[in-house]
């Protein structure tokens, strides 16, 4: 599939880990969510991060992300976020099974290339075509 200028500037990258590219010899890429907390949406807005020492691993059927660092945000309360906390990375079960595959091979390794925005706009909620509301006729 051929990159469009669209599809470019629908991802911005937050953080990238070059040196897995550097370390592995990278097999297969994999694109997957993660569930983050409100915290660390806003630190990661704010570029304080780092996935160098990231790996994923899949424990009873979900894949979760470890040693990803996201520096607890500056204007945080209480329920700040843990900076190294253990996040559940948004996969399909076929994908997980896939991975769970991969990873069990002799020698092989989960690890996070890059985390970046999907999509680019401001705002809340999804983005693409919305339909009006129905009104009473």
């Amino acid at each position: 599939m051929k990159k469009t200028a669209a599809t470019e500037r629908a991802k911005t990258e937050i953080l990238s880990n070059r040196k897995a590219r550097h370390d592995y010899q990278i097999l297969e890429t994999l694109e997957a969510g993660i569930a983050l907390k409100g915290t660390e949406v806003k630190s990661l807005r704010a570029g304080k991060g780092q996935i160098r020492d990231a790996f994923a691993r899949i424990e009873n059927d979900e894949a979760f992300l470890h040693n990803a660092h996201i520096d607890e945000y500056d204007h945080g309360n209480l329920s700040n976020h843990a900076p190294k906390a253990k996040r559940k990375l948004l996969l399909h079960k076929r994908e997980i099974r896939k991975l769970f595959g991969l990873e069990s091979a002799s020698g092989h390794a989960l690890v996070p290339l890059s985390f970046y925005w999907k999509n680019s706009h401001s705002g809340r909620g999804g983005g693409g075509h919305r339909r009006p509301p129905a009104r009473a006729g």
